[in-house]
């Protein structure tokens, strides 16, 4: 990592409401634009009976989303001077192996959506069988992407950046607490419940995608630690800003159905704080996000500026 001035981190609530997000909007568009022309290079469409299922893997996973994800692994790999070639390739996996669980959300099966990001879901464009096929794709390229010396030269840096997005995604993880939410509909939780449930259901692929970064950069213990506990809070307070937003945005703002948590008798942060608890747990969670990454100095800003822009944004 290079040599940095350190800064005082931001604590007071109005700084993070009020903070100027220009730049990361900016950096936001940029890194996106190399995630979406990486993710199409990676997904090229072939003659033949299979061209269907890489129409749906391609349509689920490029031209919508914010790529909140893989900006993680890009802006903090960007901190150890990660070679972006290699940085972007792990946002593509990151985004691929998001998309996966999207479209499988989906599905009648579990949330029965018809709309993502602004569009018809993947089994309402095509079917369900390739909806579900299509999910099953994306998640195994995430993992040869991962594999490949493309994406380090070090078969330890592979080997932990796998093993970690294993931890993440599986039945301890994202999986895991898919299945929490799913036997908790008409249920009501307690907030630690519901913490633990987002923590895995959401926050352990936005925990990975900045540890990743850290994992690629062979960073030391301490600095890998500061950068977890950054993409735990954060993944914590994007869960508070969704729920918010489920209550207080429209069908058209967000390209998805809203409602949905309340409709379903699920345990929510505004069901059990009400929308200013919510908002203040929320704030909270940033402070500390941007806590944990004080000692990178003005190298770690647009990662400050991201952790505001999470709980102010409007979609």
């Amino acid at each position: 990592m290079k040599q940095q001035t350190e800064i005082t981190p931001i604590s007071p609530v109005v700084s993070l409401l009020e903070r100027d997000t220009t730049l990361l909007l900016q950096d936001l568009e940029y890194k996106a634009s190399l995630i979406e022309k990486t993710i199409d290079a990676l997904l090229p469409l072939p003659a033949g009976k299979s061209s269907r299922l890489f129409e749906a893997m391609r349509y689920a996973t490029l031209g919508g989303g914010k790529r909140l994800r893989g900006y993680l692994v890009l802006s903090t790999a960007q901190l150890f001077d990660v070679p972006i070639e290699q940085a972007v390739r792990v946002a593509a996996s990151v985004e691929m192996l998001h998309a996966y669980s999207l479209v499988h959300d989906d599905l009648p099966a579990m949330d029965n959506d018809d709309m993502r990001r602004g569009k018809p879901s993947t089994h309402r464009k095509f079917d369900e069988a390739t909806a579900i096929l299509a999910g099953d794709a994306l998640q195994t390229m995430a993992f040869d992407i991962l594999a490949s010396d493309q994406t380090h030269p070090d078969d330890r840096v592979r080997v932990e950046l796998i093993k970690s997005f294993a931890d993440a995604c599986g039945a301890y993880g994202m999986v895991g607490g898919q299945m929490i939410d799913m036997e908790s509909e008409g249920c009501t939780l307690s907030l630690d419940e519901t913490r633990h449930l987002h923590a895995l259901k959401t926050g352990c692929l936005i925990r990975y995608a900045a540890e990743s970064g850290a994992i690629l950069g062979r960073s030391n213990s301490t600095l890998r630690q500061c950068i977890r506990s950054y993409g735990t809070h954060i993944g914590a307070a994007f869960q508070i800003a969704d729920d918010i937003l489920d209550v207080t945005a429209t069908t058209k703002d967000l390209g998805k159905t809203v409602g949905k948590d309340d409709t379903s008798g699920k345990s929510t942060f505004v069901s059990l704080l009400n929308i200013e608890g919510a908002r203040s747990e929320a704030v909270s969670l940033v402070e500390k996000a941007i806590t944990d990454i004080a000692s990178f100095g003005h190298a770690a800003d647009r990662l400050r500026d991201l952790a505001c822009y999470i709980i102010n944004r409007k979609y």
